[in-house]
């Protein structure tokens, strides 16, 4: 009984000590008009572990049971986070913030103005930036019509003619690219009659998903179909 008793009272003091080895932090959370935060976000993390608290109508909070330590807490509000405020949290202590100032980490930025050439404008509407676009229109006046290689190595400066015949997007091997013909892929592009061409895309970057994974670019034609022939058979005859 007697030795029951002496580890009861050993056990004491290391039961009170784990006991006290926390605190807690307090504090009242403001914005940049000193007008409290309620139902904000201020937390903490140690060792896999969340400590946090939203505040409440008057933007104060408390969070106990805090480890013994440093700390830097973080606050949440309206999707913007403030960083980084230290905290030392000590055995069976309140560490109290008193008030904190909120501050947005966003920036604004000077306004600034964009112009555009609305002939270029036609060819970027349809697509990302990375989508250069040439019209039926612009390949009927085009010197290299007749050939589609050179012609579409001149839509960009990113595309090279190689010696061989080969067109090469900047920084991609020989052959890593992809041609589409009215949808269908093809392993090189032909040489087709300018006139029946309905318009031709390149993609020298942010390829879309439906062109398949490659680094090397796509070249997109359209051909017209037999109502794009007959209009501009019929326009011809009332000219």
């Amino acid at each position: 009984m007697k030795k029951r008793i002496l580890m009861l009272l050993i056990a004491i003091p290391g039961i009170a000590a784990a006991q006290t080895s926390n605190g807690e932090i307090i504090g009242k959370i403001v914005n940049e008009d000193s007008m409290a935060l309620s139902n904000t976000l201020i937390y903490t993390e140690s060792n896999g572990v969340v400590y946090k608290d939203l505040t409440d109508l008057n933007g104060k909070f408390r969070i106990s049971s805090i480890p013994a330590g440093n700390y830097f807490f973080n606050i949440v509000s309206e999707g913007d986070t403030m960083k980084g405020i230290r905290a030392e949290i000590t055995m069976d202590g309140i560490e109290n913030l008193n008030t904190v100032l909120f501050e947005k980490s966003g920036q604004l930025l000077d306004v600034f103005t964009i112009k555009y050439n609305k002939d270029e404008y036609k060819s970027l509407k349809y697509g990302v930036m990375s989508e250069i676009r040439i019209t039926s229109e612009q390949i009927k006046v085009n010197p290299l019509k007749f050939n589609q290689k050179a012609m579409i190595a001149a839509m960009s400066s990113e595309i090279k003619l190689t010696d061989d015949g080969q067109l090469v997007f900047r920084g991609a091997r020989k052959g890593d690219m992809i041609y589409m013909m009215d949808g269908v892929k093809m392993n090189d592009i032909s040489n087709v009659p300018s006139a029946s061409i309905g318009g031709m895309m390149v993609y020298t970057g942010g390829i879309p998903a439906k062109y398949g994974d490659t680094t090397g670019g796509v070249v997109v034609m359209e051909t017209k179909s037999y109502f794009d022939l007959y209009r501009a058979w019929k326009s011809s005859q009332n000219d």
